[in-house]
């Protein structure tokens, strides 16, 4: 072999020697900046009321969450995705910094409560640095349909659910916060990365509620009312002394598309709230109440949440049960605020639950 000939096969033995030690360079940890933010106003309710002047309605409280969940996926280069880390984290209130926002979404310099810290990737030689990250903050702890730590592949991630059974995870939907999958900037997810775009690649994800805010109002006429001195005898008074929410959903809600749960017959009569009980004296004329259930439609009525409603008029025990039907946006990423207004002028007729109602 010529000399010439003998140093390109070294040439060529080296560069191939070269190669193969950067495909099998050992995986490195990397830290992913992100930061978890929650609307501060809702957070403040904790600590100060918000009940307007002569609003008769009960005050919000919200909680900090204190566990938090994230999933990590990454863009396996040819349009499929696959989980990539999965963790649980325990907090405190004191872990929730008072600060602003500061991002791309709507809410610039909104006030917010910040939890910041780093998430810890394995990044291997072959792996691009490109993802996204889904979050969910909660009050209570959470019990999924699938442990986050078995999830494989995008669909596991959009099909994950939690359970809201029991009154315990009831009265405690609206301190539950994740990030909607179809919330875009520039027409991808908001909660995605790219190291091609930037050189530390960092996550600020807003997080909102899975929860809907039902907002429910009930007045008397004055004229029906004896406690108005104009009014007529306390013979013909009317007063509204039962008022329940019934069939709200208590099965497994989704994590991150909460306007597409659906209920079907198989989830049974659901969780009811009683908003008026025969004791309530004060709240027979007039009152205010507020309550969060995870929104769902059926499929009869594709596009409206059905509030299903038991009512009592001057204590008869006879119960005009209605379902209304709440016009809701459910390609919407964000949870719709609910208002369902009573006003009564005579005393209601008896139903068997067949009277209903479309509120757009």
């Amino acid at each position: 072999m010529s000399q010439g000939k003998y140093i390109g096969w070294m040439v060529l033995m080296v560069a191939f020697i070269l190669t193969g030690c950067r495909e099998n360079e050992p995986a490195q940890r990397v830290g992913l900046p992100i930061s978890i933010c929650l609307p501060a106003s809702e957070m403040q309710a904790a600590r100060a009321p918000r009940k307007s002047i002569g609003d008769p309605g009960e005050t919000e409280a919200f909680r900090f969450p204190h566990h938090l969940y994230f999933i990590v996926i990454k863009n396996n280069g040819d349009d499929t995705w696959s989980v990539w880390h999965q963790e649980s984290r325990t907090l405190t209130n004191d872990d929730w910094k008072a600060t602003r926002y500061v991002g791309l979404l709507p809410t610039m310099n909104d006030s917010i409560y910040q939890y910041k810290e780093e998430i810890d990737l394995l990044l291997s030689a072959g792996d691009k640095f490109v993802g996204r990250v889904y979050a969910i903050a909660s009050a209570e702890e959470l019990t999924f349909n699938k442990a986050i730590n078995t999830l494989s592949g995008l669909d596991d991630v959009l099909n994950l659910s939690f359970s809201t059974a029991g009154k315990t995870m009831q009265d405690n939907l609206q301190h539950i916060y994740t990030s909607p999958y179809n919330l875009e900037q520039y027409g991808a997810y908001y909660g995605e990365f790219n190291s091609t775009y930037q050189k530390v690649p960092h996550i600020n994800l807003l997080l909102y509620h899975v929860a809907a805010k039902v907002d429910i109002t009930w007045a008397v006429n004055d004229g029906k009312r004896p406690d108005r001195a104009d009014t007529g005898t306390k013979a013909t008074a009317v007063r509204l002394t039962y008022m329940k929410a019934q069939h709200l959903f208590e099965d497994y809600a989704y994590c991150f598309r909460p306007m597409e749960n659906v209920k079907t017959t198989k989830l049974g009569t659901g969780y009811e709230r009683v908003l008026i009980k025969p004791t309530d004296e004060g709240l027979w004329w007039e009152g205010r109440a507020y309550f969060y259930t995870i929104p769902y439609t059926t499929d009869s009525k594709p596009d409206y949440f059905p509030l299903q409603m038991e009512l009592e008029t001057n204590s008869s025990g006879d119960l005009n049960k209605n379902t209304l039907n709440l016009k809701i946006n459910t390609s919407s990423p964000f949870v719709p605020w609910l208002r369902a207004n009573f006003n009564i002028s005579a005393p209601l007729p008896a139903t068997d639950g067949s009277a209903e109602k479309d509120i757009d």
